[in-house]
């Protein structure tokens, strides 16, 4: 019985942990759009940097959904 007590308290540490680190890359992706807003009204456009941070964003954006559906619960299909 303890041992799923455990267990339980581990994985719901685990999952405030993912939480936490979920609201951390939405709070970076969010920045990242107001950047890539202030870049774009910039003269002279800066393309490079521009692609460097949709790049990020992207990524960004990849690893939300990875944490998300590490949350969600497995469903058999």
């Amino acid at each position: 019985m303890a041992d799923d007590t455990n267990a339980d308290d581990a994985k719901a540490e685990a999952q405030a942990a993912i939480r936490r680190k979920l609201e951390e890359l939405r709070v970076e992706h969010r920045d990242l759009d107001d950047l890539i807003a202030r870049v774009n009204e910039e003269a002279p456009f800066d393309q490079l940097r521009m692609q460097r941070l949709k790049k990020r964003k992207l990524a960004l954006r990849d690893q939300i959904n990875r944490l998300e559906s590490e949350l969600l619960p497995d469903i058999i299909a």
